[in-house]
């Protein structure tokens, strides 16, 4: 039997504005539950596409080059939508755009299985990476407008919890359901979870206050965002017209161009996409390139390793991101690690140590080939996994400390783009790499045209060894400049960065989630 509420004597006025806090603060606990649909699909296909890719290019005949769009596409378009969503969710509400990118997310996914084409595969990716944009930047910013401030830290705990079980998982995920089902469900899955999210977001998150002042400034997302592209796209086809050909060197020339137009109209429009004000400390320029580096080495090894593993080694999609696996899962108690470490020792530090440890890993990674232990591959995804987690931390608490108060927000944004522009170059670049080992090999074979594209994806070819050697020798070459790059940064970040003021271990995972979020 339910007991008779007694009869209340508190202060009308103290109910009324109890209330009015409940009202504006909606469900947290629920709010957050819903949230994750989104955050976890987010997570998801930020890994499992390279182990899907080798069958994704048996099946439609991807060129190597359209394999490093299928990852590409999907990162650029995040990169540039990122900070615009953000602005528009701040506009016309943070639940209707979260709502609207979970269910464009899960339509686009759904449409890369069915497309039946790479160049459908390509167009729906695109599609995705917008569809992140627009739900990513709302995550934080609806967590921030529900929860108490007293209970924020740890809505962003799990927030982050949430993130990196997806993507720790995506290899492993990915293998079992290529292996089992196909690769198209790798994509597939994505649906329910949509569904789930978007019924979940309908009752229970509560559209937030709008914002009708401001305008978006549409020449520089213009801008940015050919310049962006141009870049990306002359380095990933450089394979294909050459390095010193006048088409590479055109469009990437014209790309330098744009950006120096951006520059030219962000110093001169009233509400700058990314104003250049953000950049008078050091701190913020220097921890972009953490992140740049970061995910330049991240990514870009991770798409070679995988076909390294799958193609080169012979082994099944499920084994291959079993093996995957360290690499992703030491990265979860990594980045809390790093966190507690800026908040005692402070960024500077911390950032060049996470990126030393990159560099060595990636080097150790350099004694690979084909007939090496397991052991060798291992270990070295262990100590890369902590010099990521070490890096992401720090690296924000660089940016965002350095970066003026009413920019904050901006400087989450200015975060994240560089995840994507890191990932976006490093897969192109190391990719160039390979196929530029590969192809001198080919033609000494006298083998036609088309086993460049094979060799370059680490296929091995039967009585050939120089090929499958030319590959592991392009991958090793790879490595190295990833590891170069990574240690280049660590030095820059000790001689360039005046150590910040320390923040909490709380207010550093609230600026490494903004940062993931890149909320406005």
């Amino acid at each position: 039997m339910n007991p008779v509420a007694p009869h209340s004597s508190a202060d009308p006025d103290e109910t009324t504005t109890t209330t009015r806090r409940r009202s504006r603060q909606g469900r947290p606990g629920l709010t957050l539950v819903a949230v994750c649909f989104g955050l976890f699909m987010v997570g998801l296909d930020s890994t499992v596409v390279h182990i899907a890719n080798p069958a994704i290019q048996a099946d439609l005949g991807a060129t190597f080059g359209q394999l490093q769009w299928i990852i590409n596409s999907y990162l650029l378009a995040l990169a540039v939508f990122l900070i615009p969503c953000g602005k528009l969710g701040d506009r016309f509400g943070r639940k209707r755009m979260y709502v609207t990118g979970v269910l464009l997310f899960g339509i686009a996914s759904v449409a890369i299985g069915l497309s039946g084409s790479v160049e459908g595969v390509l167009v729906f990716r695109a599609l995705q990476g917008l569809s992140a944009a627009m739900l990513m930047p709302q995550t934080i910013a609806l967590l921030r407008a529900t929860f108490p401030r007293e209970q924020f830290g740890m809505a962003v705990g799990i927030w982050g919890g949430v993130s990196s079980v997806a993507i720790a998982g995506g290899p492993l995920v990915s293998g079992i359901l290529v292996e089992q089902l196909g690769w198209e469900w790798v994509f597939h899955i994505n649906a329910p979870i949509a569904l789930i999210g978007i019924v979940f977001a309908g009752v229970f998150i509560r559209e937030t206050a709008t914002e009708k002042s401001g305008r978006l400034d549409y020449p520089g997302i213009v801008l940015l965002a050919l310049a962006l592209f141009g870049i990306v796209f002359a380095v990933v086809q450089a394979q294909a017209w050459g390095w010193g050909s006048a088409t590479t060197l055109g469009v990437l020339v014209a790309s330098v161009v744009l950006l120096a137009l951006f520059v030219i109209v962000e110093s001169r429009v009233a509400e700058p996409l990314l104003p250049l004000d953000l950049f008078r400390s050091s701190g913020v320029s220097v921890g972009g390139l953490v992140f740049v580096a970061n995910f330049f080495a991240i990514l870009g090894v991770t798409f070679l390793i995988t076909l390294f593993l799958m193609n080169s080694l012979g082994n099944s999609t499920t084994k291959a991101g079993l093996m995957m696996l360290p690499m992703s899962a030491f990265s979860i108690p990594a980045a809390p690690l790093g966190a507690v470490l800026t908040s005692r020792i402070g960024p500077r530090r911390v950032a060049a140590l996470g990126l030393a440890l990159m560099a060595v890993g990636l080097a150790a990674l350099t004694l690979v080939d084909l007939d090496s232990s397991y052991l060798l591959m291992a270990l070295p995804f262990v100590v890369i996994a902590f010099g990521s987690g070490f890096a992401i931390p720090s690296g924000a608490d660089l940016i965002v400390g350095g970066a003026p108060v009413h920019l904050a927000g901006v400087a989450s944004g200015f975060q994240t783009t560089c995840i994507q522009i890191g990932g976006a170059i490093g897969t192109a670049v190391l990719s160039a790499i390979v196929a530029g080992q590969v192809a001198p090999a080919v033609g000494a074979a006298r083998l036609p045209d088309e086993a460049a594209e094979a060799g370059a994806a680490g296929v091995l070819f039967e009585g050939v060894p120089s090929i499958n050697g030319a590959f592991v020798g392009g991958m090793h070459l790879g490595l190295w400049v990833a590891a170069a790059f990574c240690a280049v940064i660590a030095a820059l970040v000790v001689v360039a960065v005046r150590e910040p003021r320390h923040h909490t271990v709380e207010e550093i995972l609230v600026e490494t989630a903004e940062t993931g979020a890149g909320h406005p």
